[in-house]
């Protein structure tokens, strides 16, 4: 549209007028996706941003409220803290999440849903269990005891035939 809107003209008819001037000068003609069938999903309102986020490789969290990321934070910090190597990084984890969760706490925005800290050492004791039992799975099994060999008879067995 090169044009301003004229002042006695309503906006419904200076829109026709322009779409019918650009058909006549053929712009619409050739087009990019022209006689190709619209593409499944694209009905739905939100289908550009599902598309835009698998293109870009992004997850949905970025959209969620601030309340919601952190109680899915909360809940999947023993993943989390899973591979990590020492308990000061596990510490770090836990307690930057505690700091994030108090500062909403403070100032709830959004949908209130019931989150609260969590308890740093449950979750150092967790993280030292699942590395102990890690380890263990790890471990060679030692073999079982073979059957021990047959002693040698007593001596009265020997002399009374028992």
């Amino acid at each position: 549209m090169t044009e301003r809107k004229p002042p006695g003209m309503t906006y419904e008819s200076w829109i026709d007028k322009q779409v019918r001037e650009a058909t006549e000068r053929g712009e619409f003609d050739n087009l990019q996706g022209a006689g190709k069938p619209i593409p499944p999903g694209a009905a739905d309102e939100d289908s550009w941003l599902r598309g835009y986020l698998k293109r870009e490789g992004a997850s949905a969290d970025a959209l969620l409220p601030e309340s919601i990321v952190l109680r899915r934070e909360r809940e999947r910090m023993p993943e989390t803290v899973r591979d990590m190597v020492s308990e000061k990084e596990v510490r770090a984890a836990v307690t930057d999440l505690n700091d994030r969760i108090v500062q909403w706490l403070r100032m709830p925005s959004g949908p209130y849903v019931p989150i609260g800290p969590l308890k740093v050492d449950e979750v150092v004791e967790n993280w030292r269990a699942e590395r102990e039992a890690a380890r263990a799975a790890r471990r060679p099994v030692p073999p079982p005891p073979s059957d021990p060999e047959p002693a040698e008879r007593p001596w009265w067995r020997r002399i009374f035939g028992r």
